[in-house]
């Protein structure tokens, strides 16, 4: 299976795509697939699972657009760890559980990020919604690679 997820990806690896390491190509589409599958199970969770109506949890109930959060994130956390372990970062020597740990921190962290940067740019610079939300995801995207290569799948310097 991992031989077929990197021949196609490796398939759109076009010469003008050089400039980008592999690597870093091979992150950009397995957090492409993570993203776009996250969209699509909240989608269908919001509209078709929960109804849009809110959810009763015990004594709690839970808004439609919260459960179906949840739902997207067990199935996005767990996809994209698989695929950053598996895919992408194959060379780190951790620990699986070691990696999943510090991935689970780093989502965390991205989460806390996303609510930071939408926080400034909408409410205290005032911008647009939408853009701030394109730029947002672009700084953490760049942290997200960087976490991920440096702390989640880090690999041990021979010395």
């Amino acid at each position: 299976m991992k031989k077929f997820i990197n021949a196609f990806i490796d398939f759109f690896y076009f010469d003008f795509f050089a400039f980008i390491p592999k690597d870093t190509f091979r992150y950009l589409a397995c957090g492409g697939f993570t993203v776009v599958t996250d969209l699509v199970v909240y989608f269908l969770s919001y509209n078709y699972v929960f109804l849009k109506e809110p959810v009763p949890v015990g004594n709690i109930v839970i808004g439609a657009h919260i459960a179906a959060f949840i739902v997207s994130f067990l199935v996005s956390f767990p996809l994209g760890f698989f695929l950053n372990k598996y895919i992408v970062f194959t060379h780190s020597e951790l620990k699986g559980r070691i990696q999943l740990f510090r991935y689970g921190l780093a989502v965390l962290s991205c989460i806390g990020l996303n609510y930071l940067f939408l926080k400034l740019f909408v409410e205290i610079c005032g911008w647009y919604a939408t853009p701030s939300k394109a730029l947002t995801t672009l700084i953490v995207t760049v942290y997200s690679y960087f976490t991920q290569q440096y702390f989640t799948f880090k690999v041990k310097s021979i010395r």
